[in-house]
């Protein structure tokens, strides 16, 4: 059965909303926000139909599709020296991350409508684009195409921070550029090593040459070329210490888009470690394991010492994301199929959960004009149900078992515990942190003193209800249900378990 077509389609479909945003005048406010959200549905219902055509026992590669795209000719021949290929394909992983930004950004698409006051035209162009360059990046099967989508998630963003952010936006804007930019310059240079020297810059075609002893790359250029790829991805994770510009995008940037910053684009660090790091070079991979595992201890620990002392939620749930990404990296480390695999539940788990989380933070702050934590004592009386959502998303984070972060956790830290016990039993210091650090601060917000009065202020309402309950159904779904996302793994744990010999 050839769907070929469905996948073009699904990345490319924001960029009809974009069309269509162009043609309205910009004081049409209802009527902007109203397509800035329904662009977004044909993704997310394409991506929940790839989910099913998935579920339904059918083969993935249905979708993949794979056309001559540009050509380098030799002087005096018409044959092409090298060629590179529109190629789009969709993988088990691949498309849990495809269904997560889909959601992700519908759920946004939302809190964009009620949190976003001015120039809504702009907004919601920005945000399409962005859209479309994270959709790409997760379903380009060649380097060349996952560069050029990878860059176009860029643009939109620094945008979108920089013009519709709080007080220090443009600072915060041009971190996250700068940062950014030098990763992806990294990026560049390994993939254009990758394609002079191999002459393809196909995905699946580079995993299985790397494994052929003849391909003319030493040891020591493939760990070179890990080493530079842990660094272009470890900014976008981020790793410490390259994470400095996450703190001002996370606490500046508008509440919708830190829910696609935290919930999807931090998690594109994640993917190329796995997808590119792991998957091409599989050796190398293997002797970076004990120095990735120990900066996902540092990671874990720092991010979880700082956030415990943090007065703004924002920062706190700033340093979690950091903290966070450190439990992806113990995962990889582990090299064995339990810690990959809890790495994987990680980076949806917390794609979702801080999507939850910085929705609630968004909503106080239209309320209140404050994220500070004493300044918000006593919210419990005044917005009971927002108070219980943030508590429960809380206890996700922490990992309560019967939550989508307690699966992750546990997998992640099962698999280091069986190959590096020592430096597992030292992280686990940083999950007795993250229970300590997130219940003081949600307590003090929802049962602390009261330095405010909440009479009068609006509890949760109207369609703010539907990220918060989907949010949060789906993180229960995959506490009680792990299958939803185990099954479409197998085949990826497979690959890459065979690939690093395990």
């Amino acid at each position: 059965m050839n769907l070929h077509w469905i996948l073009s389609i699904l990345v490319f479909s924001p960029l009809l909303g974009i069309v269509v945003l162009a043609l309205l005048p910009k004081t049409q406010e209802k009527v902007i926000k109203a397509v800035g959200l329904l662009a977004t549905v044909p993704a997310l219902l394409l991506a929940l139909a790839a989910y099913l055509h998935f579920q339904w026992g059918k083969d993935l590669a249905d979708f993949a599709v794979s056309v001559p795209w540009i050509q380098f000719r030799g002087m005096g021949t018409q044959e092409p020296v090298f060629s590179v290929y529109y190629e789009l394909g969709m993988s088990g992983f691949q498309m849990l991350l495809v269904v997560l930004t889909a959601v992700v950004a519908t759920l946004s698409a939302i809190a964009a409508a009620k949190f976003v006051k001015k120039e809504w035209k702009g907004y919601f162009m920005l945000f399409l684009l962005l859209e479309t360059g994270m959709l790409g990046v997760f379903t380009a099967e060649n380097l060349i195409l996952f560069f050029i989508f990878f860059e176009i998630t860029l643009i939109p963003t620094f945008f979108l921070i920089g013009k519709w952010g709080y007080f220090e936006r443009e600072k915060a804007a041009y971190s996250f550029l700068i940062y950014n930019g030098l990763g992806s310059a990294v990026l560049l240079i390994v993939i254009m090593i990758l394609f002079g020297k191999t002459g393809t810059t196909n995905i699946d075609l580079l995993t299985q040459m790397m494994a052929d002893p003849n391909v003319p790359l030493s040891s020591d250029l493939k760990l070179g070329l890990l080493i530079a790829l842990l660094i272009a991805f470890g900014v976008k994770l981020p790793i410490f210490p390259l994470h400095s510009w996450m703190l001002k995008v996370h606490v500046q940037a508008p509440p919708s888009v830190v829910m696609i910053h935290s919930g999807i684009l931090l998690k594109i660090g994640a993917y190329g470690l796995i997808r590119f790091g792991m998957g091409i070079f599989p050796e190398q991979f293997k002797t970076l394991a004990t120095l990735i595992a120990v900066l996902g201890v540092i990671n874990l620990l720092y991010g979880a010492f700082l956030a415990f002392i943090q007065t703004d939620f924002k920062m706190v749930l700033a340093y979690s994301s950091i903290s966070h990404m450190g439990i992806v990296l113990i995962g990889l480390a582990a090299m064995n199929e339990a810690g990959v695999q809890g790495a994987i539940f990680q980076v949806v788990s917390h794609g979702l959960i801080s999507a939850l989380l910085f929705f609630l933070v968004g909503v106080l702050y239209e309320r209140t004009d404050t994220s500070l934590i004493e300044n918000l004592g006593g919210m419990a009386k005044g917005m009971p149900i927002a108070a219980g959502f943030l508590l429960a998303g809380a206890l996700a984070s922490l990992g309560l078992p019967g939550m989508s972060g307690f699966v992750s956790e546990f997998m992640a830290f099962l698999g280091l515990f069986k190959e590096l016990p020592w430096v597992a039993a030292v992280g686990t210091i940083g999950i007795i942190m993250t229970a300590a650090y997130l219940l003081r601060a949600v307590l003090g917000m929802t049962y602390g003193k009261a330095h405010r009065e909440f009479t009068g202020v609006l509890d949760l309402k109207g369609v703010e209800f539907v990220p918060v309950v989907v949010l949060m159904l789906l993180i229960v779904l995959i506490g009680v249900y792990p299958s939803v996302l185990s099954a479409p793994l197998q085949t990826t744990l497979e690959t890459i378990m065979l690939g690093i010999g395990g």
